[in-house]
Parts: structure tokens; C-alpha cells; sequence
């Protein structure tokens, strides 16, 4: 009896044992012990610079954006200029803890006056001719660049006060153009070496860079709140020559400058381009358009952008006239009302696809030009004529298509507003660093109360607001014959459309007849016009328009 209970004995000391050694493993395996964070955490923590709230000991690998700038600069020391970090750790602030091979240098410049306002550097008007005094930008300060020229990085804290486009803040723009003029400088492009070093950007913050100055084709990483870029340098040179904002047309020397630019690059691609959508209604004006450019000896490119609305006829005429035709899927305003005039005013945007060119002027099918104005391809984007207050006028303006660009347009449309309804306030609240253009470049057919309605010679264009010339008689302007059009008449300016008209191969004449509709509404606003005798007495000349005699 006690030898058969040995086995048993043994039986259950072992299972105690093993029993005993599992609880063992278990708890061990189950007990805290220090560990290494995951690389992911490290690289995006919840904000992206808190790295620095890790111990020490935790932080394994650098931050990728570190990394990249590693492996694009190799075997070197990297000399990285801080801007706008003040008093603020670099190292501690973006968590670059046991960073090897890395020399920082503190940027010093004086902070930008809060005195001077985004008013001051873009206001509505300036004394373009001199005529008292020659315009004058207010000062924005600059670091002294010799201090630092040999730079492989810019590291840049923005200064946000509130994130997104339309956002226009004096202390943003100088920190921005100061990273600019930095690159520029260390990278040999400011005194036109023949070999420019490659040189990279990096800005912290939720604005983020400025993309007037800034590419997105020249952006190598975003995560969250961080851009790394290594931008084109001879094309950043181009936005560092320009004035600080349109407080003064661009100085004389600057096209010079970009011509001599140009030469060192290859022949740029450009062209103008024009937008026909939604109906033909302008069909004439597109026509009159590429016939005023041709007629001024233009060398460049001839781009319309149409849509389905554009009758194959009206497009055969259309590249009779010079236009080369791309056919476009139009884009709805979402900020304009229903059945407005400018509803479909965002196919515009379309320009920006056209990437087989370097930089285009856009022009509005209710132009005509009357001086080459080829020179003009010089600037960068974005320049236009002035407006109102601080913005720019979209008729005429020169682009520099990028489908980054056409992408982010799209994407921000919906959430960035337009005081219009239109293109032109989207695009103002888009670009708001902006380089100002003689406003002869964009000379409006508008002049308010006085009787002085002739126009300047010497423009380079005439954007005929109102009643266009093809829809009224020859004759005279038939803006006088309506009370709240009255502002738009001008028989000079009405006189020289008719003239470029009259230079245009008969064949395409066809496309600017008066329809029994067009020539319905000028008979009774005539009429109007003589019950209510109105002074101008243009009701009383007597109508010769030879196109009433065949619609």
C-alpha cells in the first residue's frame, strides 16, 4: 500500500512544480520594465516637436525630416541658420538630442515695426508716373548676410497667428523673405555663380511657409507641422528682387536682372491664355483678343481654354484667329450665387494645369492689347495691376502653372472664401503677397463721374467693362444709352476695338455679328434713351453698323 502511493506522491510534486514555474514566467513577463519607445512615436509624437519630453535615454533615431536632410547632405558638417528661435533651445525644441555633425547659428535681425500694417505695404493706389514723389515700400529689416554665407540649412520658427490661406501678417512675410535672401545668398545665385549649391529650408509652425515665396514643387516632406523644402534658387532669386509688396511697381533694374537670368537657364516656355465657358457670348471677344496680340508682333504662345459650350464652329473660327484650343471640364464657384455672372467663374483655375509652359499671362476675352507686352513674361507669379484696397485685379495677370499648385487651389476652395463670389476673390485670398503691375497694363473702361472719357495712348491694354464693343453698334459706345452704364463709355475706347476689328481677316468677322437679339436690346434702350432725352445725345447719331444688314 505505501509503495502505490510513491508514484502518486512524485506525480503531484511535479505538477506543483511546473505549476509553481509558470506562474514564475508569468509573472515576469507581465511585470513594467523600462522599454524603448517605437520609432513611430518618436518620429510623430501627438505634436510633432514634444520629442523633447522624452528622457533621454528614450530617443533612439532622429526625426525623419533630420534624417532626410542627413542623407541629401552628405559627409559634412551641416551649418544650419536659425531664424526667428530668439531665445528658445533649437536642440531642446525639436528634440535633435545627441545630434552629431550639426553647427547652428542664430540669425539675428531687428523685428519689423508693428507700426507698419499689410495696408501700408499694399495699398490701393501709388503715384506709379512720380509725378510728386517717387513711391517708397516701408523698411523690413534684413540680416546682415554677410555673417552668414555659407549656410547648407535655414531652419525657420513661423510666426502664426492664425493658420490657413488669407492670411496676411507683416512679421510671417518677414521671416519668410528673410529665409529667402538667406538661400539665396549662401547658395551662390546671388552673384550669379555658375555652380549654385543646393540649399534646403525647414519652417515650424501651423501656418507654415508662405507658397507665394515658397514652391510646392520645391517641397521634399510635410508631416503635421513641419515643410522641408530645397528650393530652385534662381527662381527664388527672382521673388527676392521684387519690391516687399505692390507699394512700388517693380524697379526698373529688375528686368534686366530676370532677362540676364533667363539667358542661363533654358528657353522658357510661355504663352497667353485666355477661358471661354458657359456660353459663346464671347466667343467675339476671344477672337478680337488673339488678333490685337498677333497684330502687336507677339512671339509667344496662344492657349484657349474652352469648354463644352464652344460650338465646333465658333471653334474652327477661334483657331483661325490664332488660338491653340484645349478642351476643359468648367469648375463651379461654390461662394457665387446661382445663375450669377460669375458662377463658373472658377474655371480659371484651369491655367494652372498647363504645365507644358513655364509662366503664362491670362487674359479676360473682354481685352484688347494694343502694345507688345511680351516683356511682361519676366516677372514671377504672381503680378497683376492693382484694385481695390490691398488686392490685385485677376483680368490680367501672369501664373506659373504647376499641377501642386492647380491641386491645392481645388482642394482649398471650398473652405477659403471669396469677397466676389469669383475667381478674383479666391485668388486674392490665396495669394496674398502679390507684385504690382502699371495699372497701363490693365487700364479699366470705367470713370465714374467725369467727362473726361478718353483714354491713355500709352496703355498696353484696355479691359472694356460694361456693354462690349461687339455688342453694341459700330458707331457709337451703346453704354450711353443706360443710365447705371453710363460710368462704362468711352466713344475713344469704343473706337479703338473697332479698329482692331476692322484689321481682322474678313473670315473671321462672321464670329462678331449682331444677332436680331443684341440688336432688339440696343433699339429699345435707344429709344429709352431718346424719350428721356438724354444730354449725351447719342441717341441721335445715325446708325451705319453695316452688320445690322446681314445677322
Amino acid at each position: 500500500m505505501a509503495s502505490s502511493n510513491k508514484p502518486k506522491s512524485f506525480t503531484f510534486s511535479l505538477i506543483f512544480l511546473s505549476l509553481f514555474l509558470l506562474y514564475l514566467i508569468l509573472t515576469c513577463r507581465l511585470r513594467p520594465k523600462h522599454r524603448e519607445l517605437p520609432i513611430s512615436v518618436l518620429e510623430k509624437p501627438p505634436t510633432l516637436f514634444r520629442q523633447n519630453n522624452l528622457p533621454v535615454q528614450y530617443v533612439t533615431r532622429q526625426p525623419k525630416w533630420f534624417r532626410l536632410l542627413q542623407d541629401e547632405i552628405k559627409d559634412k558638417t551641416l551649418k544650419v541658420g536659425l531664424v526667428n528661435f530668439n531665445d528658445v533651445s533649437f536642440f531642446d525644441y525639436v528634440g535633435l538630442h545627441g545630434a552629431e555633425n550639426v553647427e547652428t547659428f542664430d540669425v539675428k535681425f531687428p523685428r519689423v515695426s508693428d507700426k507698419i500694417t499689410w495696408k501700408d505695404l499694399f495699398p490701393e493706389w501709388i503715384d506709379e508716373d512720380e509725378v510728386s514723389a517717387k513711391p517708397m515700400c516701408p523698411e523690413i529689416p534684413m540680416p546682415v548676410f554677410e555673417e552668414y554665407e555659407e549656410l547648407d540649412v535655414v531652419i525657420a520658427k513661423v510666426p502664426c497667428k492664425k493658420a490657413g490661406f488669407g492670411f496676411r501678417d507683416v512679421f510671417r512675410l518677414q521671416v519668410n523673405l528673410v529665409v529667402a535672401n538667406l538661400l539665396v545668398r549662401s547658395g551662390g545665385s546671388w552673384n550669379n555663380k555658375n555652380k549654385v549649391r543646393p540649399l534646403y529650408a525647414v519652417f515650424i509652425g501651423d501656418c507654415g511657409p508662405m507658397w507665394e515665396i515658397f514652391r510646392c514643387e520645391d517641397m521634399l516632406l510635410h508631416e503635421e507641422n513641419l515643410w522641408v523644402y530645397k528650393p530652385e534658387l534662381k527662381r527664388l532669386k527672382q521673388k527676392i528682387l521684387m519690391p516687399v509688396g505692390s507699394c512700388q511697381l517693380a524697379h526698373p533694374s529688375f528686368a534686366e536682372q530676370a532677362s540676364t537670368l533667363a539667358k542661363t537657364t533654358n528657353k522658357p516656355r510661355e504663352a497667353y491664355v485666355a477661358v471661354l465657358h458657359s456660353s459663346e457670348a464671347y466667343v467675339c471677344g476671344a477672337i478680337a483678343l488673339a488678333q490685337s496680340i498677333i497684330q502687336t508682333n507677339s512671339t509667344k504662345d496662344l492657349v484657349l481654354l474652352a469648354d463644352d459650350s464652344i460650338s465646333p464652329k465658333s471653334l474652327l473660327g477661334l483657331r483661325s484667329a490664332g488660338w491653340k484650343i484645349k478642351k476643359i471640364k468648367r469648375i463651379r464657384s461654390p461662394h457665387a450665387e446661382k445663375n450669377a455672372y460669375n458662377e463658373w467663374n472658377y474655371s480659371k483655375l484651369r491655367i494652372w494645369q498647363l504645365s507644358e509652359y513655364d509662366k503664362v499671362i491670362f487674359i479676360d476675352s473682354d481685352f484688347v492689347v494694343f502694345r507688345n507686352i511680351d516683356q511682361f513674361f519676366s516677372y514671377p507669379e504672381l503680378s497683376a495691376a492693382g484694385n481695390d484696397g490691398y488686392i490685385f485685379n485677376s483680368g490680367v495677370m501672369i501664373i506659373e502653372p504647376s499641377k501642386c499648385k492647380f491641386q491645392n487651389l481645388m482642394n482649398k476652395r471650398f473652405e477659403v472664401g471669396s469677397y466676389n463670389g469669383g475667381d478674383q476673390g479666391f485668388l486674392n485670398e490665396m495669394f496674398v503677397w502679390w507684385h504690382r503691375w502699371p495699372s497701363k497694363l490693365n487700364t479699366l473702361k470705367i470713370f465714374g463721374n467725369s467727362s473726361h472719357r478718353d483714354l491713355s495712348d500709352d496703355s498696353y491694354t484696355v479691359h472694356y467693362l460694361g456693354l462690349k464693343p461687339w455688342m453694341c453698334y459700330e458707331d457709337y459706345d451703346c453704354n450711353w444709352d443706360k443710365v447705371e452704364s453710363q460710368i462704362f463709355a468711352s466713344d475713344s475706347a469704343h473706337e479703338r476695338w473697332w479698329k482692331v476689328y476692322k484689321k481682322m481677316p474678313i473670315e473671321l468677322r462672321q464670329y462678331c455679328a449682331l444677332t436680331p437679339e443684341m440688336n432688339a436690346r440696343i433699339i429699345k434702350w435707344r429709344e429709352r434713351a431718346k424719350k428721356a432725352k438724354f444730354s449725351n445725345g447719342h441717341w441721335r447719331i445715325q446708325v451705319k453698323d453695316p452688320r445690322r444688314l446681314s445677322y
